[in-house]
């Protein structure tokens, strides 16, 4: 591998690399369909499916059939106006709530170190190990409100800790850095529930000196060489909290413990911009969606914070501003047993893609167009955050890793 070749690698996110053969599957051999397919064919698969399906899944199957038509170079015909009319008409007859990690309160986090403790006294070396080191991937991503993608990236080199004062940890690359600056976050040492003392621990039990913080250990509690996978970490909490007999286990992910921090802080009275600036969230619906908090006077003043903004964007006047951006895809399987790569894609395309006027640029499925409308820079970022933190979702919900990049022609700014 060249100079030139290693640094291209080193900008890919590692987290990032899925399949609609099922899809086209589903549509052929369960339901019968003839491809290529007719608009009125698509309508009557959809409604033969509308009770049994979510709307989300229907339109992932869309996606699937909408890929195969343009790879084969025929129309396609999901796009057509009484088959969308069909899908919206589902998702208003058939409804389905959106689900959301469960947040991690901070009982439950008491009881999570807990169990932690008693695994570290009085377990076997390797349950020891891991329970130390769980005992700060959790306390840090707690307190830190970090995303998964964040604790499997969290380095040595990158955190100065002192016991009893507290931590300063480096981000060189984060979800919302799209200017790859990278970003210091403060930890407080604290008496109890503490993450300064936990990840002391960790080092100390790990030995490690250098490299990733959170690494795996296999059954014969050693210690890998490389960072946990960030998929990996969701399956960790979930194990921890059923180890703790913490109930509906299942519902707890890596999102836990930025939404359980997130409602901890609204209830100790955090105004709403100190968190977002603590969390990192630069628009105040993405705050609404993590905070979980029986106190409807909270949700009302932030509700008024964005009926606000959107009065004040009317006022303005500000006319949209179309931008033709470029979009690299690659997908690639976590393992080689699976078969969920195309299917991701196709995901990805008709969710993610289509409603911002796709075309594909080549025939591989790698390079796309897209128009997107905004008012400024800020919403370009932030539709765009949202835009890749969706495709990565659907990328790791199919067990497939995503490098995605998106890039304006115009001012060569870059999107990852």
């Amino acid at each position: 591998m060249t100079d030139v070749d290693h640094y291209i690698q080193a900008a890919t996110r590692d987290n990032t690399r899925l399949s609609y053969r099922a899809a086209v599957e589903h549509f052929e051999s369960q339901w019968g369909g003839f491809l290529p397919a007719t608009a009125d064919s698509v309508a009557r698969y959809l409604a033969a499916y509308a009770k049994t399906l979510s709307a989300n899944t229907l339109r992932q199957r869309l996606a699937g059939l909408a890929a195969w038509h343009l790879d084969q170079g025929f129309p396609d015909p999901t796009k057509a106006p009484h088959v969308k009319k069909v899908l919206k008409g589902i998702a208003e007859l058939h409804p389905v709530v959106q689900k959301q990690a469960k947040p991690i309160q901070l009982d439950q986090l008491t009881q999570l170190v807990n169990s932690f403790d008693r695994f570290i006294e009085n377990g076997t070396p390797k349950e020891a190990l891991q329970s130390t080191r769980d005992k700060a991937l959790l306390l840090i991503g707690f307190w830190r409100a970090f995303r998964g993608d964040e604790l499997a990236r969290l380095c040595v080199e990158h955190i100065q800790a002192d016991s009893g004062k507290g931590m300063e940890i480096f981000v060189p690359r984060s979800k919302g850095d799209h200017s790859r600056l990278g970003r210091r976050y403060k930890a407080p040492a604290l008496q109890q529930l503490c993450p300064v003392e936990a990840y002391l621990d960790w080092m100390s039990a790990a030995q490690i000196k250098s490299g990733p913080v959170f690494r795996s250990i296999n059954r014969w509690g050693q210690i890998s060489d490389d960072a946990l996978h960030p998929a990996s970490i969701i399956g960790i909490i979930k194990q921890c909290c059923t180890r703790a007999d913490i109930d509906e286990a299942n519902l707890f992910s890596s999102h836990s413990l930025r939404r359980g921090f997130a409602t901890w802080a609204n209830a100790q009275g955090w105004d709403t911009k100190s968190l977002m600036g603590y969390v990192g969230w630069k628009d105040v619906q993405s705050a609404m969606r993590y905070i979980d908090t029986p106190d409807p006077f909270s949700q009302f003043r932030m509700q008024n914070l964005v009926d606000q903004r959107s009065i004040q964007m009317e006022r303005d006047n500000q006319k949209p501003i179309r931008s033709l951006l470029e979009v690299l895809l690659v997908l690639e399987p976590y393992s080689k047993l699976s078969e969920r790569t195309e299917r991701a894609r196709k995901l990805i395309e008709r969710r993610c893609l289509s409603p911002w006027a796709m075309k594909k640029v080549d025939s591989k499925g790698t390079n796309y167009e897209i128009t997107v409308e905004h008012t400024d820079s800020n919403s370009l970022d932030e539709t765009l955050d949202e835009l890749l933190h969706q495709m990565h979702q659907i990328a790791s919900e199919n067990q497939s890793m995503l490098e995605a990049s998106i890039r304006d022609p115009r001012t060569n700014q870059h999107w990852d």
